[in-house]
């Protein structure tokens, strides 16, 4: 059980505390519901680039690094499709200073050139090294307008071209932090040894002033319903030949997804999962098979990828997986392999859980969903699923006509 307090300042700033007596250290976790799916199709990358910007000074600190550091702290955040997340952790007694440095970018970023054209090289740097010099790198810029056709999902976090980040201009880049950067749109967790009344009073103190904006409404294309099973494959100079089977799934605030959750792990989490006893295990088809969720606040997708074995084709590896999911929709799940499931899930939420950073980060996306509260009641969810809520799921989500393949065959550089 995750205790908390949710308070909301004037300007709409959402604000969750959560108190941990047992350590010295403090989290500053500041989530702006801003991604990846909020970009225009002709300038992507943006919220990435975002993330990068926010380092960059403001126009009182000209270097975000260096107070923290000075505090003993230390600062990261990650863009995703759905959110951008930045997060600092520092001694509890110098957490004013994080404060300080997170409400002074948050009203005031500083929009240079020389900061633009830094980051900008940033990042179009970490496009090449990450997604287009590095083996299987780009499947992802491959699968993603694959399985999506009108939803903004269909492009990467990264964006769907360097292009569109080497011909950001300055009024694109303003314009973006002042429809997103505000406090309506953020949502704030201070975590630690720190009352609840001192957490009021310094967060008022730093972040009371900044101006109120309007949150933007979010009008996204809805994706159609999935009716062909459609197929592409692409030839790179990677070690083995991989594949990626790309069924959606539920979006983040249904029940449903929980038990697509648990699908993947019957499939593909661990070596006693399905696919790994059949087609590793006993067929020998593949070196590697995973199965997982994306985790989208929109509808996701559960994939399944792998690499094959030498000698072994994509072909062999078809028959043998959708005999595997046939399988899973044609019987209901054992108990017993329902409760193995269930257990490692609860497991793995009490070991995440003992991490405050993780704390506080899940507080603020379930309350982005609606309720901070859903942290303690996730694990309830999941006790809840039957096996027969599995086996219909699995019938309508792992179906042919619900399903993009990526192949990616191997050849000689």
């Amino acid at each position: 059980m995750i205790a908390f307090n949710r308070f909301k300042l004037d300007n709409g700033l959402t604000v969750i505390h959560h108190l941990d007596p047992t350590t010295p250290i403090a989290v500053v976790n500041t989530l702006y519901d801003v991604g990846a799916r909020d970009e225009s199709e002709d300038r992507t990358g943006f919220a990435h680039l975002f993330e990068h910007l926010m380092f960059g000074g403001s126009v009182n600190i000209p270097d975000f690094d260096a107070p923290l550091q000075f505090a003993g702290g230390e600062s990261n955040a990650f863009t995703s499709n759905d959110i951008t997340n930045y997060y600092d952790t520092l001694p509890v007694q110098n957490i004013e200073t994080a404060l300080w440095l997170e409400s002074d970018r948050m009203l005031s970023l500083a929009f240079t050139k020389k900061s633009l054209e830094v980051q900008r090289n940033v990042v179009i740097e970490e496009f090449k090294q990450r997604y287009l010099n590095q083996p299987y790198g780009d499947v992802w810029l491959e699968l993603r307008p694959l399985a999506y056709r009108e939803h903004p999902y269909k492009w990467a976090t990264i964006g769907k071209e360097i292009k569109h980040i080497e011909e950001a201009e300055m009024d694109d880049v303003k314009a973006f932090f002042k429809a997103h950067y505000h406090p309506a749109n953020a949502i704030l967790c201070v975590a630690g040894n720190i009352s609840l009344e001192k957490t009021t009073e310094l967060v008022n103190k730093w972040f009371g002033d900044i101006p109120a904006s309007l949150k933007p409404e979010r009008m996204l294309p809805r994706e159609p319903l999935q009716k062909e099973y459609r197929e592409k494959i692409i030839e790179r100079a990677v070690p083995n030949d991989a594949f990626y089977y790309a069924f959606k799934m539920p979006e983040r605030r249904s029940f449903e997804y929980y038990v697509a959750d648990i699908i993947s792990d019957a499939l593909g989490r661990e070596k006693s999962s399905r696919l790994y006893g059949k087609l590793k295990k006993e067929l020998k088809l593949v070196t590697s098979i995973n199965a997982y969720i994306t985790g989208s606040m929109d509808e996701g997708l559960l994939v399944i990828d792998g690499k094959l074995s030498d000698g072994v084709t994509f072909e062999q590896l078809e028959t043998a997986l959708w005999e595997t999911l046939d399988e899973l929709n044609a019987h209901p799940m054992s108990d017993e392999e329902a409760a193995r499931l269930l257990i490692k899930i609860r497991t793995a939420k009490e070991f995440q859980e003992q991490g405050l950073l993780n704390r506080a980060m899940n507080l603020c996306i379930y309350e982005l969903l609606g309720d901070a509260n859903g942290v303690n009641e996730e694990n309830t969810l999941y006790q809840s699923i039957t096996a027969k809520q599995i086996q219909e799921l699995g019938k309508t989500m792992l179906r042919r006509e619900n399903c993009s393949v990526l192949r990616v065959k191997a050849i000689q550089a």
